[in-house]
């Protein structure tokens, strides 16, 4: 066996005659390998905190978040900036994702713009990059030459930095302040990381999101408070968020929430508090955590 060979291209002993099984038999080598994955993020939890706690530090001091990643990392990684705007009502800049080559590698395979340390700095230098933001690495082996100049160049510049790879001691590690390593092993089919390595990296991108989103207020109980009003299933579903919380009619809901300009938050706030829209949004430019502000304003 190879030793220099990453974990991610190895053979897996378990889908050996793969071709030869009939279908039933494949569906199920493939979903006992995919039950493994999340086991494996979960032995990656205390990195997912760490990286949680600084980009909570990274966004509370006007940064940004930049993923950057090549083909099914960078994919994985601008489904999940992107959703994070309606979902959170985050700006844009943000969370913005990065792709080797470019928006047209998300629409179709451009496999050799991944080997160039160099397109990874200039892409990054490119989306106006500064000392304040977190850099996170994305890549299954560990050693994609896209993102070793796109965290190399971060290091330089004073960001912070992290690394989601599928890999123990993967080669990028020492560019990184943070290296989160779900090891799933070897692909079902050989070199296939959009399989498991993809999966976890999915899973571990929408968990580590999806918490600093809690932990910066936009969810009350376990609900999206702070969702964009779109269309008329996000609409539905905010007339549905004021009326569990604040415990009053569709109608009354409705009103107040068009009156609150569509924003959740602000109008559960009134109706529970009792007080004027602009004191409402006073208190929520201060405290965007609408508990706290609920207590503030004595609700």
């Amino acid at each position: 066996m190879n030793e220099h060979k990453p974990i991610t291209e190895m053979r897996n002993p378990k889908s050996f005659g793969i071709d030869s099984k009939n279908t039933a038999e494949i569906l199920k080598i493939i979903n006992e390998e995919d039950a493994l994955v999340a086991l494996a993020v979960r032995e990656a939890l205390p990195q997912i905190e760490r990286l949680v706690e600084t980009c909570i530090e990274v966004l509370r001091s006007n940064g940004k978040v930049f993923y950057v990643g090549a083909g099914t990392s960078g994919r994985i990684a601008f489904m999940d900036a992107v959703e994070l705007v309606p979902t959170y009502g985050i700006s844009e800049d943000v969370f913005v994702p990065i792709i080797a080559g470019g928006f047209e590698a998300l629409r179709r395979s451009i496999e050799g713009v991944e080997d160039s340390e160099e397109e990874g700095k200039k892409d990054l230098l490119n989306h106006g990059i500064s000392s304040k933001d977190l850099v996170i690495g994305i890549a299954a082996s560990g050693s994609t030459p896209y993102v070793r100049g796109a965290l190399s160049l971060a290091r330089q510049l004073g960001c912070k930095t992290a690394l989601i790879c599928n890999v123990d001691k993967p080669p990028l590690g020492h560019l990184a302040d943070i290296v989160v390593s779900v090891v799933t092993g070897p692909e079902v089919i050989t070199g296939s990381t959009r399989m498991k390595a993809g999966t976890a990296q999915k899973m571990v991108l929408n968990m580590f999101s999806t918490a600093v989103m809690i932990k910066l207020g936009k969810v009350y109980d376990n609900l999206m408070i702070d969702v964009l009003v779109l269309n008329e299933k996000l609409r539905r579903r905010a007339i549905d968020m004021i009326v569990q919380l604040a415990k009053t009619d569709e109608e009354t809901a409705k009103i107040t929430l068009e009156k609150a300009n569509f924003n959740v938050k602000l109008a559960v706030l009134h109706l529970i508090s009792k007080k004027s829209f602009e004191e409402c949004q006073k208190v929520l430019s201060v405290q965007p955590n609408l508990r706290k502000a609920i207590t503030m304003l004595g609700g």
